[in-house]
């Protein structure tokens, strides 16, 4: 049964890729529609941090809020689990099949087929495409599940004994909502590796690996538990690509695969390993390689690092694989260099990577040269501390004093520590978290939205391509969490949902339509335009009467606000290919805002632009506005749109027909579903406003256009001409005076700071003549004029003349106090300089401190009690000092 020479000869020759082809060539020849992987950012679902299964982008679909045109599909879809629920970041490199960064394959049926296909295929591909041996498949299934059960047995032929119950095998969305069984398919892989098969005690074993998961969402939860047939079941399946690699290429551990070998081979030279069966199996090397990859295709999509939510959980990837190297004695720079192992890999499946090689690259080396200090600083820390350490743990202080001070996140240091055999006290960490009110984990912010709660049973009519007002009927009414309502009474809060409706749905950057929705009887505010699926969801409150379901509307966008978020839309477009010529193509888009007073564009973008650069930009887009082109529609196939130029925005979702926006000829062609300005002499005019850094590669233009710009300009225009007249100077003039200016501000500035100094010295004189002697030392406390630069002035030039000495100066400035204390260095085995500045700030209610020779108090509120805290330090002295002399 376990000898399998011809098995082991034929698929040691097939590559991971010829496993992901075969995947979807098997499908595509079954009706499938292989859909390109979604990016790993999910666009719309703020209850993901990253894709992390390949149901992702097809959520709706499955749920029956969204119709995308096909009943079926497949897809290769890249995941990345490293924060919030799904976290395997710190299991990875320790166990032989855990990955921050996998592909995942999957077949998924709309209210298509059921069970029986799926099975009848997952079997077909695994036994015949694959040629996996029969004898060594399992199958598990949900106790309740007895159509899989027979389904495997009559048509895969499988005996019963090895379709096995197991009560984890069901799915579900959440508490409530769609569900259903599922049934999984595992290889065996022979007695030699110790494990059960699955249901059995032993089962955590290596020997029986899970593969394929099939669910069958066919169920609706109730809040009770009650579980309801779902009209339209559904199908999904997902099939680790990885781990159906380590098993047709006869290894145990997914690092062991063609996918691996170079890129840890790579590694391996850099950390001086030349052995490559001892740099396959080395915990570190497997880190880096996993990471390496997690990292590329996260910043590919758009991601940099950062210290916020998926932001920061990339540079947590990438610190840990730079802690590894550090850890191999990896001297200079690696990281970034081994994305081109990765991408000559890759590339065919994952254009983005070829695409984006240079910038990927870059935004490494520059978080690899951010972090080398940090790691250096934060191990010298951590290693002192472990070495000093009196216990078991290492404590949660000192973690978040790392994190903290250092940038060492605290994961690098719970990995250390668990490698020295201690454990990490995460919770001390956390609680010193909390204390700081300090960022909370990356995942806190990604809760469920609106449109997940409101069921959207029905498609709406979207008129907003060719009007601005249109008769709907009301459908539906709900709450804000979502639930239905029978009526809405005149200041209520509603969720309204039409059967037709002109209301742009916020997508894509550009923000929802405002308006009213009126009938008889009543008066709905939209406030707000949202989508859920393929129904629109306007937020709003009732201003007058009552409004039911079944009422007739006449529903009417702002026609004035949508204007202007088209124009700022159409300018969107133009910036995006302006940016491309000015700046080169491996400018990508990677976000935007559009509303109706300006626009906002993020780019990946390594430099600065110049004013030079911005010039040119706002030219070619000005260029293309004069030329009024007009503004074409069309609508294509995904992939003919695609092959043809047409850039598609990032994160962006879209059908199997997309609708292509073009302005001046070729000069922009983008896929858009938002609000277009007719001809481009419509937007009238657009002016940039400004132009920032938002992350580590990635730069934000904002910008305004139309009436706003005009409105703009008019307002600089007004400002040259007060700051003409109040410099007794010509606009054209304007620069050159104020140069003129600046250099005679500069001059006296350098003059009535050479007085200070002098009067500084002269005061410090005279105060050194008037200096009290107690007990051997000379003490002066007194009040001086100016500032706190010439207070300081005044101290220095008394210390150089006084020693040993006790000074205390003060000022009264603006309302508020100030104090500085300046002692000898020989006084301060009796006597403290924050000692003295606490006892006379008290007074004046100042705050403050200091080193021993040297303290200092402000913002004291009481001013007029300075004489009298000055009055107290010559008795503080008298007592510090003693009847002894300064030296004795």
């Amino acid at each position: 049964l376990y000898t399998r020479p011809f098995f082991r000869l034929r698929k040691l020759l097939m590559k991971t890729a010829e496993v992901r082809r075969a995947y979807l060539s098997f499908f595509e020849a079954r009706g499938h529609r292989v859909a390109p992987s979604s990016p790993l950012v999910p666009q719309g679902d703020p209850t993901l941090l990253f894709a992390n299964a390949g149901m992702n982008q097809f959520k709706d679909a499955l749920l029956g809020r969204e119709d995308l045109g096909f009943k079926r599909a497949a897809s290769a879809q890249k995941c990345v689990r490293a924060g919030g629920k799904h976290n395997d970041l710190e299991n990875v490199g320790y166990t032989a099949r855990h990955l921050t960064f996998f592909e995942m394959l999957g077949n998924f049926s709309f209210g298509d087929y059921f069970k029986e296909d799926s099975i009848a295929w997952a079997w077909k591909f695994a036994t015949e495409t694959l040629g996996l041996p029969p004898q060594r498949l399992w199958a598990t299934v949900h106790p309740s599940d007895e159509e899989s059960r027979s389904l495997w047995i009559k048509l895969a032929g499988l005996p019963p004994e090895r379709v096995v119950d197991h009560a984890d095998n069901f799915w579900a969305m959440g508490d409530t909502g769609p569900c259903g069984p599922c049934t999984e398919l595992f290889y065996d892989h022979g007695p030699e590796i110790p494990g059960g098969p699955p249901g059995s005690p032993e089962e955590d074993g290596d020997r029986y690996i899970e593969f394929w998961n099939l669910v069958f969402p066919q169920f609706d939860r109730a809040p009770d538990g009650a579980l309801e047939p779902l009209p339209r079941p559904g199908v999904d399946t997902g099939m680790g690509l990885e781990r159906m690699a380590t098993v047709l290429q006869g290894v145990h551990s997914n690092f062991e695969i063609d996918l691996f070998r170079g890129l840890m081979q790579r590694a391996a030279e850099f950390a001086g390993i030349r052995v490559r069966r001892e740099a396959l199996a080395n915990p570190s090397l497997r880190v880096i390689a996993d990471h390496l990859r997690s990292s590329v295709f996260l910043v590919a999509d758009g991601v940099a690092p950062g210290n916020e939510d998926r932001a920061y959980v990339l540079r947590r990837i990438i610190r840990r694989a730079l802690r590894h190297g550090h850890k191999l004695r990896i001297s200079g720079p690696f990281f970034h260099r081994l994305a081109e192992v990765l991408t000559a890999e890759m590339g065919d499946a994952y254009p983005e990577l070829i695409e984006h090689q240079a910038h990927v690259q870059a935004v490494l080396a520059r978080e690899e040269e951010r972090f080398s200090e940090t790691l250096k600083q934060g191990m010298e820390v951590l290693e002192k501390a472990i070495a000093n350490l009196q216990g078991k743990a290492l404590p949660g202080d000192l973690i978040f004093k790392l994190y903290d001070t250092y940038g060492f996140p605290a994961d690098l240091s719970a990995d250390v520590a668990r490698e020295r055999g201690l454990a990490a006290d995460m919770d001390g960490f956390e609680a010193a978290m909390r204390r700081q009110q300090d960022r909370g984990r990356a995942s806190s912010r990604f809760g469920f939205a609106l449109a997940q709660k409101i069921p959207a049973d029905s498609k709406v009519q979207f008129l907003g391509y060719e009007t601005c007002a249109a008769q709907a009927k009301v459908i539906g009414l709900h709450d804000f969490e979502g639930g239905r309502l029978a009526s809405l009474q005149a200041g209520g809060e509603a969720v309204v949902l039409l059967d037709r409706t002109p209301f742009y749905a916020e997508a894509g950057g550009q923000v929802g339509d405002t308006g009213i929705l009126e009938g008889e009887g009543f008066r709905f505010q939209v406030r707000d335009t949202q989508k859920s699926g393929d129904q629109h969801l306007h937020l709003g409150q009732l201003d007058e009467g009552e409004l039911k379901p079944g009422a007739g509307a006449n529903a009417r966008v702002d026609a004035g606000r949508r204007q202007r978020i088209r124009s700022n839309h159409s300018a969107t477009h133009l910036l995006n290919a302006a940016l491309r010529k000015v700046l080169g193509p491996h400018v990508r888009q990677m976000g935007s805002l559009v509303d109706a007073d300006h626009l906002r564009f993020d780019f990946s973008h390594l430099q600065p632009v110049s004013e030079d650069e911005l010039g040119r930009i706002e030219g070619l887009i000005n260029a293309q506005i004069q030329a009024n082109g007009e503004v074409s529609v069309t609508h294509a196939s995904y992939d003919d749109a695609i092959a043809q130029g047409a850039l598609a925005m990032f994160g962006e979702k879209y059908g199997d027909r997309v609708r292509v926006l073009a302005m001046g000829g070729d000069y922009s062609v983008e896929l858009c579903g938002g609000t277009h300005v007719a001809r481009t002499g419509d937007i009238g005019l657009c002016k940039i406003t400004g132009e920032s850094a938002i992350a580590a590669g990635v730069r934000r233009i904002e910008a305004v256009s139309g009436p706003t710009a005009l409105a703009r300009i008019a307002a600089l225009e007004g400002t040259l001409r007060q700051l003409a007249e109040t410099l007794q100077s010509g606009p054209r003039d304007l620069a050159e005076r104020a140069q003129s200016l600046m250099q005679e501000n500069r001059r006296l500035e350098r003059e009535v700071r050479d007085l200070k100094q002098r009067l500084a010295a002269d005061l410090g004189a005279e105060l050194a003549r008037s200096a009290q002697e107690i007990n051997g030392i000379k003490v002066v406390a007194a009040e001086v004029p100016g500032d706190a630069k010439a207070m300081m002035q005044t101290l220095d030039a008394l210390r150089s003349r006084l020693n040993p000495a006790v000074i205390a100066l003060g000022q009264a400035e603006g309302g508020k106090a100030s104090l500085v204390v300046g002692l000898s260095k020989e006084l301060t085995g009796r006597m403290q300089a924050p000692e003295l500045i606490r006892l006379i700030g008290a007074m004046v209610e100042a705050k403050g401190g200091g080193s021993p020779i040297m303290a200092r108090a402000g913002g004291g509120n009481r001013p007029e009690k300075l004489a009298e805290a000055l009055g107290q330090v010559a008795a503080w002295v008298r007592e510090r000092s003693g009847e002894q002399g300064p030296c004795a």
